[in-house]
């Protein structure tokens, strides 16, 4: 009985435009929560203080926001949130390793639906290589989010002014913003809408729009030795 039942959950269905479109779907109507709740487990962790490690600062901060976004989560919420999360969808063929997120939503009844939030450290408001990055060969080519229509970077600003980062960003892009976030017009919080390159013969929703959700870490530099 026990062996069946394994043999059971191991089948996993196939991830055709029927399945995607619901992924899509519920990640739609869950995806303001999953703002908010970046937004209310970052102002848990400032009132913490909580030391990081500089020596895997990214790493560092990630983990512990993770932690402080669990707080916020209701836990009736049909997911959870995640550090270092797989997509195994997009990944080669073995022995090559999937793709892993800096933070996700989870959707407990499947967890290949995720809603993925990726971290830069941004040493200045014009330090954006790194974030671009991940944005353009990652995000926009489906390797990440392929079931989600969107999805978010979070910038670890160390030195400088959000606002001014989220314009730099906007430039680098050649693109403009969509519109303030819903949940606080105040909070350094825009959103980029972008025609992914969608696989051939791949049901992944494209427009993506992409969150930029700056974070002010000011004093790390100076207080724990950031270069």
């Amino acid at each position: 009985m026990a062996e069946g039942m394994f043999l059971w959950a191991s089948r996993t269905p196939p991830a055709d435009a029927g399945f995607v479109e619901l992924a899509t779907r519920w990640i739609g109507d869950a995806e303001p929560d999953f703002v908010s709740h970046i937004w209310a487990g970052f102002e848990q962790l400032k009132m913490r203080a909580t030391p990081f490690d500089e020596r895997d600062l990214e790493r560092s901060i990630t983990q512990l926001l993770e932690a402080a976004i669990d707080d916020v989560v209701p836990g009736e919420a049909p997911y959870y949130v995640q550090h270092g999360p797989y997509e195994r969808e997009t990944m080669l063929a073995p022995p090559a390793q999937p793709p892993a997120y800096d933070l996700a939503f989870v959707l407990r009844g499947d967890p290949r639906v995720m809603w993925p939030a990726e971290a830069k450290i941004l040493t200045s408001t014009r330090a954006l290589a790194d974030y671009l990055a991940d944005i353009r060969d990652q995000y926009l080519t489906c390797r990440y989010a392929p079931f989600s229509a969107s999805g978010a970077m979070l910038g670890y600003l160390l030195d400088g002014d959000p606002d001014e980062a989220l314009v730099n960003i906007s430039e680098r892009l050649a693109t403009t913003f969509t519109e303030k976030t819903p949940v606080d017009p105040d909070r350094p919080h825009r959103s980029t809408v972008h025609d992914r390159a969608v696989p051939a013969g791949k049901p992944y929703p494209t427009p993506f729009r992409c969150h930029h959700i700056v974070l002010r870490f000011h004093g790390l530099r100076r207080h724990q030795g950031v270069p």
